[in-house]
């Protein structure tokens, strides 16, 4: 009789993959100051969401593909290839990061200033400032602000 079960996976992609994650979570959970890797989630997936949105398909597909498998995951979430690149200016990028992220308008340039250092760490050189062309000036000075 022929077994019919679905092949299983190594543990260990799973394991590697939840390691990849929490390295990245890691560094922008000390970036931001806090030991709450939930925040440094939510603060993460805003500042992708909010990059993504703003970029073309194909370079945000070339960003997508240096992530981190499940940060991969949260990176495409929700997402509507159809609809980008939209178009908005630093206050509508403000109150995105604000309302995704569930933070004051204050706090957003430190923080998108500390994940944009992360993500410019654990990226191909290069990659992160192919995305960072697409931005209007304003938006890009404040993701590359000191953190």
């Amino acid at each position: 009789m022929e077994d019919k079960t679905m092949p299983t996976t190594r543990s260990s992609d799973f394991e590697h993959a939840i390691h990849s994650a929490n390295i990245w979570l890691k560094a922008v959970a000390e970036a931001l100051g806090t030991d709450d890797r939930h925040f440094a989630h939510r603060v993460l997936r805003t500042w992708l969401h909010t990059l993504r949105d703003r970029l073309t398909v194909e370079v945000s597909a070339h960003l997508a593909a240096q992530l981190p498998e499940l940060l991969r995951g949260a990176y495409y979430d929700g997402w509507t290839p159809s609809s980008v690149p939209i178009k908005y200016d630093i206050d509508g990028y403000v109150n995105r990061f604000v309302q995704e992220a569930k933070v004051d308008a204050e706090d957003v340039p430190k923080m998108a200033a500390a994940v944009t250092t992360v993500v410019r760490d654990h990226v191909s050189p290069g990659t992160l400032e192919s995305a960072l062309e697409q931005l209007p000036n304003d938006i890009c000075a404040l993701l590359l602000q000191p953190a």
